[in-house]
């Protein structure tokens, strides 16, 4: 057998990066060639294990920082006001814009539109939680004050 390094993912053989054993032909007939792959030697094999600690690193820090800004947004009140009638239903709804313009006032975080989650649209005033995705897994509740605009 032969150790490869991935340079890609291969189906049924691993991810990129991954040091595996192949067959020798299969290596030098299949894999090369396609630049699938290259042959592991002990400084490459170090290389690959050095990278992949890195993206780990890199990936727990991103993890860490959504972290960080779900918590602060826990802790944030936006206040937005909207054209209302007299029995306090809005003219037209808040939308998913609206509600990022007022974090990024509030706060200074750059949230995408398509990262807020409305179970529906807020038609009311009062006052509303709404979910806001900071990365994928990472949620955060945001108490949403809709007042009457003057």
């Amino acid at each position: 057998m032969a150790k490869a390094i991935l340079i890609k993912d291969v189906e049924g053989l691993g991810d990129r990066g991954d040091v595996v054993d192949v067959a020798p032909g299969y290596l030098r007939n299949f894999l090369v060639p396609r630049k699938l792959a290259t042959v592991a030697t002990p400084a490459l094999i170090a290389e690959a294990q050095r990278r992949r600690e890195a993206e780990e690193r890199a990936r727990r820090e991103a993890v860490e920082r959504a972290e960080e800004t779900a918590a602060l947004l826990r802790r944030t009140v936006l206040t937005i006001p909207h054209e209302a009638g007299d029995d306090g239903r809005l003219f037209g709804s808040v939308t998913a814009k609206e509600i990022v313009d007022a974090i990024r006032e509030a706060r200074g975080i750059k949230i995408d539109r398509r990262k807020v989650r409305l179970e529906e649209p807020i038609r009311t005033t009062g006052t509303h939680l709404v979910t806001v995705e900071v990365a994928e897994g990472v949620t955060a509740q945001v108490k949403t004050i809709v007042t009457p605009a003057t």
